[in-house]
């Protein structure tokens, strides 16, 4: 074995586990010298993950550290504006959850592991590492079954007292979770607080005056792939005033709120010891403040914005030098200066905050970590560097015909992203969002397929030769936001399978609990496949709960997770469900007459609720097929990789040499050497040169980092990573493809692996828009006015419709009004009313939807629909005298594909959307009114029978308004908590509708005609209780000779 490899070996922790029992008998393995050569390659992107753990050092103000979920610790010793990574081959998981420097000496640096924000693509951890020497190099020091770490503290005097928080296993009990404590640098550790196998510490502070005086936090939290819990009875904050031995509970201290309680955060001040934050996940929760070092607390703010989705925030930070300087990172990063009575937004760079570290002796210098990476500041966050390094948190890869080729895929809490295979700092976006696949058409590599959460699918021609812009191509466009998996049509998963096929390259593929098909660029879709799922109830409720639900199909569950059609015969597709099923057909599918058409091939040994992480058909036999699966989301981290060479009649489990931790996500047969195998696991990547009876290493020079997906192009792989951006290995395929148990040194001397030149992305894009000139008609004129002819505007390209006018001399009144083809006014403005010459701009758009105070939609807004191409009027009335003029609506001319019918039948179905989401909130306003006069005549008559009949009505009408709209909304992302009604939902298919300049999607139709018909049930029943139980009510109260009410349905 080549001594690189085995250095590889040991500090990845494969050592024997990955080599056992195939190194007994060697000739079963390729000698690992033959390419141990050959060296990975980073391509990037070049922009920021997450993290969520950063720190900093008082003695040496431009040295900071962060940790990158997935990619390991990173460091800069210049202020921010340079980061290397250093801890690549030193430790033997990747995402960086704690960490701190200590104090009295910086040089020594200890890391805490896993992550506590607690999405649902958290990574566990294995303990703690120490640094002695800044970084450099590091040492494992225990606390391995900890995994989820989420503060690492060290004693501001002793730089061998160390304190952890651990959590503990994310996805199930364990014991090795509370507050432990070292006194000799990590080399032991004692548990000094521990409630259960499910409670774990989260948060740690320290009194900087005292550090005897410590305050933690326990959070009753577990997953599983289908759901998250967030809070229970033992769940507390805890107090200890002798250095961590013995700790009293707080949590039923006078003004903390009732259980249960979630997650908590806390923070002594630096200022005055007295003076402790917390800010407490509860359904009476908020930020609350202590004057008395815990004793009492009061509530000091309750707002949604400080504490929505508690579960992925609730960290608090006091100011070391000002003790009523406080900061709460959420959503936005918000400081306040008068002890939380008032707040402020300090911009970052990345939104979605989560740790922050500030120079106890100097507070306007900082670090901050974010979902895009971290930044430091020396003004208090006047001004931050940027997030330009190479921890993008890729989710799949895909590959396009370019040469040289480009790669692709989402990167989470970012957006999709392609770069050249030969690296360089360019990038583009390819439609879809963070999560999800991209694939690519097999025809045209300019056309690219992409996803995100929610079932949102977008198709983007970046040639602009069938289409300009992102186009949005649901299968089913009801946003199902805040709604349990039982609750909606179609179980679209987070990353869901978005897959195109060279052997049948007109067909699209995605999976909900069915498969659909399109072949006709997502116009239309057929379902063709019944449900291939267990669709077990119990996997189908709601998240996130007993406290805060989440609810944003990260854990929809029970959906076809993989689909693999076979690039030999396009009427062969294999399917794996998240929830342990794997189903073939080989005649293309069919959703029900001939439920024959699929068969359930599940392998033997694939436990229930297993996510089938990837299928990859056979590249050189029909019945073969290769399946992976992992079931870490269970607590149980065993590879599992099956085979079939029988169109499933029979499995193979292939894991011999794969680390017995080591989970898989994908597993890919050579396109053009039978039984060469790759995978992609949680700690790098393998090969198998015999059909996977045996794996070997092929991380070679990768950090160990979770591979999500691998590809084969040409002669190279290609790999995504969920923390390190994507890389390559050059010429990879083209040497393995060479080797054998026989292969020798000399046979391969040919071989030099070539690492190609950076080459600048293809300058591909939509040839420019053109503005036609406008053949003006004569101004028209009176005594009062003049009003000239109005350019022609394109659809979709000029932002207004600019008219010019003169008003001679003052006027009594002045309107714009702009009309439709039949002379309809679709818009009027008043105008100013003394002389002079003035341009008015129309945007093209129909009026706003009907709005309310208080509204919040998700993914939604009140815009109203975008004229059609055509004849418009535009008539300016000045003193009751009218001039008009008219002017046309071109279609770009770009849209060589797209008749002005499909424009107009654009404009008709969005029409509709405004028109349905107004009747939804006039619905609102009315019941709200009605409800205000029953308050009215209910104080007003200090009445039993009037109380009574007026709740009742009260109730009725708030059935209908919470149909209507979701009324427990207070902040942005409440909608993941309380699913979004009718009204976000028909306005947000107004966007889909008019994504691009397009007709239609059939599926557009559908799903407006049934939220139309949802609507009106709900408009009915509002009329029945206007007509029917509002005089009832009146009568009441005209028996107590008080006023009747009036109210509108």
């Amino acid at each position: 074995m080549g001594a690189f490899l085995a250095l590889l070996l040991a500090v990845t922790g494969l050592g024997t586990a990955t080599t056992g029992p195939a190194a007994a008998s060697g000739s079963k393995l390729v000698d690992p010298g033959l390419y141990e050569s050959l060296q990975w390659r980073n391509i990037g992107p070049t922009t920021g993950g997450r993290s969520i753990a950063v720190a900093g050092s008082t003695a040496r103000p431009n040295e900071y550290y962060f940790g990158a979920t997935g990619g390991g610790l990173w460091k800069t010793i210049d202020g921010g504006a340079n980061w290397s990574s250093v801890t690549d081959g030193q430790i033997t998981s990747a995402s960086v959850g704690a960490i701190e420097v200590c104090p009295t000496n910086p040089d020594i640096v200890y890391i805490g592991m896993g992550e506590v924000e607690f999405r649902g693509d958290v990574l566990p951890g294995d303990g703690v590492y120490k640094s002695t020497d800044g970084g450099a190099t590091w040492k494992h020091m225990g606390l391995s079954d900890t995994q989820m770490i989420g503060r690492v503290r060290v004693d501001p005097t002793n730089c061998d007292r160390v304190f952890v928080a651990a959590l503990g296993h994310g996805f199930g009990p364990n014991t090795e979770r509370g507050v432990f404590r070292s006194s000799d640098g990590g080399e032991t550790w004692q548990r000094t607080l521990y409630r259960d196998d499910l409670t774990g510490a989260v948060d740690l502070s320290i009194d900087p005056s005292n550090p005897q005086v410590m305050y933690a936090a326990l959070w009753h939290a577990y997953r599983k792939p289908w759901l998250l819990n967030s809070g229970g009875d033992s769940s507390g904050l805890f107090k200890s005033t002798d250095g961590g031995s013995t700790w009293t509970e707080l949590t039923n201290s006078p003004g903390l709120p009732d259980g249960p309680l979630g997650k908590i955060g806390v923070s002594v001040s630096g200022a005055d010891s007295n003076r402790v934050y917390a800010i407490v996940e509860a359904a009476n929760g908020g930020l609350f403040r202590s004057d008395d070092a815990g004793a009492t607390w009061q509530l000091v703010d309750d707002s949604a914005n400080l504490r929505q989705r508690a579960f992925y925030y609730t960290r608090v930070y006091a100011d070391p030098v000002n003790r009523d300087r406080v900061y709460v990172l959420n959503t936005s990063f918000y400081r306040s200066d008068n002890a939380g009575a008032s707040w402020q937004t300090i911009s970052t760079p990345h939104g979605d905050n989560h740790d922050l570290w500030i120079d106890p002796h100097n507070n306007s210098r900082m670090i901050e970590a974010n979902d895009g990476g971290a930044n430091v500041s020396t003004n208090g966050g006047a001004n931050w560097t940027a997030q330009d390094y190479q921890t993008a948190q890729m989710y799949h890869v895909a590959t396009t015909n370019n040469d040289p080729y480009l790669v692709c895929g989402a990167q989470q809490d970012r957006s999709t992203v392609c770069v050249s295979s030969t690296g360089g700092a360019d990038n583009f976006t390819v439609g879809g969002g963070e999560s999800s696949y991209v694939a690519v058409d097999p025809r045209d590599s300019n056309v690219f397929y992409a996803g995100n959460y929610g079932g949102n699918l977008t198709r983007l021609d970046r040639s602009g030769l069938s289409g300009i812009g992102s186009r949005r191509i649901d299968v089913w466009p009801d946003n199902p936001m805040g709604s349990p998996a039982k609750d909606i049509k179609e179980r679209f998963q987070w990353t869901y399978p978005i897959v195109t096929n060279p052997a049948e390259p007109d067909a699209l593929f995605v999976g909900s609990q069915y498969v659909y098909k399109s072949t006709n660029g997502g116009q239309g879709w057929q379902r063709i496949s019944p449900d291939l799922t267990y669709a077990d109830p119990e996997t189908l409720g709601d998240s996130g709960g007993p406290i805060t639900k989440d609810q944003t199909s990260v854990e929809y569950f029970a959906t076809v997770f993989s689909i693999a059609p076979s690039t030999r015969d396009p009427n062969v597709i294999w399917t794996g469900s998240d929830d342990g099923l794997v189903h073939v057909t080989r005649q293309g599918g069919d959703p029900g007459p001939r439920p024959q058409a699929w068969r359930n091939v599940t392998p033997p040994g694939l436990e229930k609720y297993s996510t089938v992480s990837m299928i990859d058909a056979g590249h050189h036999n029909t019945d073969t097929a290769y399946v992976s699966a992992h079931r870490y989301r269970l607590d149980d981290f065993r590879p599992y990789i099956f085979r079939t060479h029988s169109w499933g009649a029979s499995w193979e489990k292939i894991t011999n040499g794969i680390a017995d931790d080591d989970w898989i996500y994908a597993v890919r047969e050579d396109p053009e050497r039978k039984g060469l195998l790759y995978a992609a696991a949680e700690h790098g990547v393998y090969v198998s040169f015999d059909d996977g009876d045996n794996w070997q290493p092929l991380s070679l020079n990768l950090p160990d980092i979770p591979v999500t997906d691998l590809t084969v192009k040409n002669g190279d792989l290609v790999i995504a990573t969920h923390g390190r951006s994507f890389w390559v290995l050059d010429d990879g395929a083209t040497l393995l493809r060479r080797l054998t148990r026989q292969t020798t040194p000399g046979d391969i001397a040919d071989f030099k692996q070539t690492v190609p030149p950076v080459t600048p992305l293809p300058s591909v894009s939509p040839p420019p828009a053109v503005i036609p000139p406008t053949n003006t008609a004569p101004d028209q004129e009176n005594d009062l006015a003049i009003l000239k002819d109005p350019n022609n505007p394109v659809r979709g390209v000029s932002s207004n419709a600019t008219v010019s006018y003169t008003i001679k001399q003052p006027v009594e009144s002045a309107t714009m009004s702009f009309l439709d083809a039949q002379g309809e006014v679709i818009q009027t403005v008043n105008l100013p009313t003394t002389a002079g010459t003035r341009t008015q701009n129309w945007n093209l758009r129909y009026p706003n939807s009907t709005s309310f105070p208080g509204l919040i939609y998700w993914s939604a807004n009140s815009t109203g629909a975008q004229a059609p191409v055509g004849t418009h009027g535009v008539r300016l009335t000045v003193n009751g005298q009218s001039l008009d003029q008219s002017f046309e609506i071109l279609r770009d001319s770009r849209l060589t594909q797209v008749s002005d019918a499909d424009l107009v039948a654009q404009f008709k179905l969005a029409k509709e959307a405004v028109d349905r989401t107004s009747d939804a909130n006039n619905g609102v306003i009315a019941i709200r009114d009605c409800s205000g006069q029953i308050a009215d005549r209910i104080e007003r008559a200090g009445d039993d029978a009037v109380t009574v009949a007026g709740r009742s009505l009260q109730d009725a009408l708030s059935v209908v308004e919470n149909e209507l709209y979701q009324t427990r909304l207070r902040s942005g992302q409440d909608p993941l908590n309380f699913p979004i009604k009718l009204n976000n939902k028909i306005a947000g298919l107004r966007g889909v509708i008019e994504s691009t300049q397009s007709p239609p999607t059939d599926q557009s139709y559908e799903v407006l005609a049934e939220l139309s018909g949802q609507l009106q049930k709900q408009l009915d029943r509002l009329g029945e209780i206007v007509t029917t139980d509002v005089p009832a009510f009146n009568q009441v109260l005209h028996s107590k000779g008080l006023q009747p009410i009036t109210c509108a349905a």
